[in-house]
């Protein structure tokens, strides 16, 4: 279901034929203030037409255009008029398809390369004339296709860029939506603006879009229910739906005692106060708890909880529609989501992975997913446009499960405790240290059935260790651990280990994704 009336905004498909980058480029073209969706290569150019286009961009893909199976562009893409980009791969199907030569040169480029310019053109118009770009082929263009100005070159590729600007063709070798490209968003940009694309894609615009759109579809008497995790999705879907349609929005909040230090009141407190929203707080930390007693497994940990959540939500649910029916489920579904669930279907059965936690199929409702064209950072940018706390927009992700699956071991009252104070330290520290932007996550773990020796006051001590995971990421797809300066990671060290007495040992993984999760359970 299309939640936004995206008419008013100039549209960007990016063509996947499997490249890791897709969603990337996508973010990449937004943060042009250009709307931009995802596309398989499967899609015939009909469909693609459909949406009315102002431009295309061709992704990259692992594959060499001379695979068996290979995906191809799709047939008659470059007849349609419409500017076309082509990036690694999608450079090679465009020169392949137009009469260019792609080689096996036995010679692949990988990582940090150095490109020279020959000729600015369109794309390079301005930049230096020797680039660092991203690379990574196999395959080169040898030959550009006929009429086509070849505007770069590297030591190995003899075709790094080429370009048609009175056809509207383009193409580039590297990954200029990749941060390691030198002027990659520049690259991208003077694309856009050749292809005519207005930068209308605003916070502004998207939040008076999907509030009109939130009430086109409920309409002036329908009534709605939103399961509030205390994370910023579905905070800021919450926020919309209720600028929508006011007081016939019931949010119901579950603390289920697996939460992060002052959180349960902050949602309680700061959210309602920032929007006004109609909010149901349920206390269930107690139901958890006993549920939880004695369970180590961490897959029959998420089960339980999600089980119980149910229950609960299912309670809550029974009491508001003592009132009158509700029809609509508000859901913080983001545009990632949607690409990896391949592409959504609209009205359907809710799905494990959102916010609500898992509810289970015989319980229907209209979907409202007010983000689901969205990815996390504009999300944030939203809910700050829509006046959410600070705190609860840049607030850290948070699983589901919350503590529970980051204490390994059995899930205890006291256990709880622990952790919870070990975390609020190091999101402290963390955060007056300016670095709240720049990292992630930092899940805190408790290695609850780990004991380690230490000294504290002249007295020996067999006490809990715990794990700082801290990362960097733009999409939690991949993450590399975070550098984080000493000194940061001494206070917080320091600080726990003299603050909670039942921590005599701080520890920091230094593992990225992959091969690592960033949760350890």
């Amino acid at each position: 279901m299309e939640v936004f009336s995206l008419s008013e905004f100039d549209t960007v498909l990016v063509v996947d034929f499997g490249a890791q980058y897709a969603q990337l480029i996508a973010r990449r073209v937004r943060e042009c203030h250009v709307y931009s969706e995802i596309v398989p290569s499967s899609m015939p150019v009909e469909e693609m037409l459909a949406r009315k286009p102002k431009a295309i961009i061709l992704s990259g893909g692992p594959s060499s255009v001379y695979a068996e199976g290979a995906p191809a562009v799709p047939r008659g893409l470059f007849e349609t008029g419409v500017p076309t980009f082509g990036i690694c791969y999608g450079f090679q199907a465009m020169a392949q398809a137009l009469g260019g030569e792609v080689a096996h040169t036995g010679v692949g480029e990988y990582g940090g390369t150095e490109l020279t310019v020959a000729r600015e053109g369109v794309l390079l118009s301005g930049l230096p004339s020797a680039l660092k770009v991203w690379m990574s082929h196999g395959d080169s263009v040898v030959a550009a296709p006929r009429g086509f100005a070849v505007t770069a070159s590297t030591a190995e590729t003899p075709v790094a860029a080429f370009e048609d600007p009175a056809k509207g063709l383009y193409g580039v070798q590297f990954h200029p939506e990749v941060l390691h490209s030198e002027h990659g968003q520049a690259v991208l940009k003077h694309f856009l603006d050749a292809a005519g694309c207005r930068p209308n894609w605003t916070m502004l615009n998207i939040v008076e879009d999907a509030v009109t759109a939130v009430q086109a579809q409920i309409g002036p008497e329908g009534r709605a229910i939103c399961a509030l995790s205390g994370g910023v999705d579905s905070a800021v879907a919450a926020a919309i739906v209720q600028r929508a349609i006011g007081d016939r929005l019931t949010c119901v909040f579950v603390d289920h005692g697996l939460l992060r230090k002052g959180e349960a009141e902050q949602v309680e407190r700061d959210f309602v106060a920032a929007t006004g929203v109609n909010l149901r707080v349920v206390d269930a930390a107690d139901r958890f708890l006993d549920a939880l007693s004695g369970v180590t497994e961490p897959e029959e940990k998420r089960k339980i909880i999600g089980r119980e959540f149910i229950r609960v939500f299912e309670d809550e649910q029974r009491a508001i529609m003592k009132d009158g029916p509700v029809d609509f489920l508000v859901q913080g579904t983001l545009y990632p989501d949607v690409v990896e669930s391949g592409g959504g279907t609209g009205t359907a059965n809710i799905k494990s992975h959102h916010n609500v936690g898992g509810l289970p199929e015989d319980l229907r409702f209209e979907l409202v997913e007010p983000l689901r064209t969205l990815f996390k950072d504009e999300v944030r940018r939203a809910g700050e446009e829509l006046g959410l706390p600070p705190a609860m927009v840049w607030r850290q992700p948070f699983p589901g499960p919350g503590l529970g699956i980051r204490i390994i071991g059995a899930v205890t009252a006291d256990r709880l405790d622990i952790l919870r104070e070990a975390d609020a330290i190091a999101r402290e520290e963390l955060s007056r240290a300016g670095l709240d932007r720049e990292i992630w996550q930092c899940p805190v773990v408790l290695l609850a059935d780990v004991r380690s020796v230490g000294v504290q006051g002249d007295g020996r001590t067999y006490g809990h260790p715990v794990v700082l995971r801290p990362v960097t990421s733009e999409d939690a797809m991949t993450a590399d651990w975070a550098r984080v300066p000493y000194d940061v990671l001494s206070r917080i060290s320091t600080r726990i280990t003299n603050e909670v007495r039942e921590v005599n040992r701080v520890v920091i993984d230094v593992t990225s994704k992959p091969p690592g999760t960033i949760e350890w359970e």
